[in-house]
């Protein structure tokens, strides 16, 4: 009879940890290597020479990043790999003798949890496309990040000299209004320039709606003419603050670019645009997020359940059909679906009737465009699954009873 060996890694940046055991949970190897291709090469032919005639179950606590190098050998080996997500070997930690942590006992932990669930999911490898985007959706949400940040930032400084011009305009979405800093940073120079000059200026530099925000920047200037002791600093971190919000905004206009460029090389690109809700950025981070494939999901509810969009009971003694969001669920995915299901509620009558009749019962806002989410879930499903393109159905005119 083949006997199963079962290999646990705690992976690092820099170094991963295996401890190989046996079905009765004996320690076979106990190794620390660098995550270095010649020596994760030798600790495969190492493992599997421990199988014998057997076989070897890996499991790991990452499917990417430190350990991306590790699964594609594994990968190109034939061998079979789970992944166990880290807050089950934390939990599980603590049902194992000893307070300590190690990186010894953490991979003895993956290992021994592979050996006795039945319920852990194998990695799977994506296709190129979705490899592609995955790396690029994940650089767009950093940068959109670090824009984030500086437009706080620049908000922040603006309020230690100058409060009447942070309040007048919506910095994250007025291109105008950071052009305007890029020169006319104080009350003083806003008030030497005037509306008409200010004006022309900002139409020359290709500013919409010039003379409105030039008009709203000097009836600010005149409402402050007190000179604030950090006006002088704080004045020139404005400019060079605005300066690079605007950098990061033609880098996200790069970056899109390049995502929709991959994207649509994929197979079912212009079948997941067709639903409403999806551009090529929040299309490609769903294709992203499931892998480029729906293999990687035995049903919908599967998928559903991965996107935390399929509610698990908490039922105890007499409480019943106490229903609640998942722990673990893929959060990226979850936003992707989210975002998308408020889009659609734009340009999509069935999407708006099914979210208007789940507000009548009494659903919030976001538990109405949850459902909605999880609805469009299974026809995202069966468009893939078939590979045709969404259609958009009649719906019922019948107004909803109050």
């Amino acid at each position: 009879m083949m006997q199963t060996i079962w290999a646990g890694i705690d992976s690092g940046k820099r170094a991963h940890h295996c401890v190989v055991i046996d079905h009765a949970g004996t320690v076979l190897l106990s190794q620390r290597v660098e995550n270095d291709e010649a020596e994760l090469l030798e600790l495969i032919a190492a493992v599997t020479e421990l199988a014998v005639d057997g076989e070897v179950c890996w499991a790991t606590d990452l499917n990417a990043g430190g350990a991306a190098l590790l699964i594609a050998l594994l990968t190109a080996h034939g061998q079979r790999v789970l992944y166990i997500p880290g807050r089950i070997v934390h939990h599980a930690a603590a049902t194992y003798r000893g307070d300590g942590k190690t990186d010894a006992k953490d991979a003895k932990i993956i290992a021994d949890q592979a050996r006795m669930r039945t319920d852990l999911q194998p990695v799977r490898g994506a296709d190129q496309v979705a490899v592609d985007v995955r790396l690029l959706t994940s650089h767009r949400l950093d940068v959109i990040h670090d824009r984030v940040r500086a437009i706080n930032r620049l908000r922040a400084t603006l309020l230690e000299y100058f409060p009447a011009l942070e309040r007048t305009f919506d910095y994250s979405k007025n291109k105008a209004a950071l052009t305007l800093l890029s020169r006319y940073t104080t009350p003083d120079s806003l008030r030497r320039v005037g509306v008409t000059r200010l004006a022309t200026w900002l139409k020359g530099r290709g500013c919409r709606n010039s003379a409105k925000v030039a008009q709203a920047a000097v009836d600010a200037a005149h409402a402050q003419h007190t000179a604030l002791a950090t006006e002088a600093v704080g004045s020139a971190l404005v400019t060079r603050l605005a300066a690079r919000i605007t950098a990061i905004d033609e880098d996200l206009a790069e970056i899109d670019a390049k995502i929709a460029e991959h994207y649509g090389q994929h197979e079912d690109a212009e079948i997941l645009l067709s639903l409403p809700g999806f551009g090529p950025v929040l299309a490609a981070t769903f294709l992203a997020q499931i892998g480029g494939t729906l293999d990687n999901f035995d049903t919908v509810d599967r998928l559903a359940c991965v996107a935390g969009l399929a509610p698990v009971p908490r039922d105890s003694g007499r409480i019943n059909g106490n229903l609640h969001r998942p722990r673990r669920f893929n959060r990226r995915l979850l936003r992707t679906c989210y975002l998308a299901a408020l889009s659609s509620l734009k340009n999509s009558p069935a999407s708006r009737t099914f979210y208007d009749r789940k507000r009548a019962e009494g659903k919030s806002h976001k538990q109405a465009l949850i459902a909605l989410a999880r609805r469009r879930i299974n026809v995202t499903w069966a468009m893939l699954r078939d590979h045709t393109p969404y259609a958009e159905p009649a719906v019922d005119s019948t107004p909803i009873a109050a």
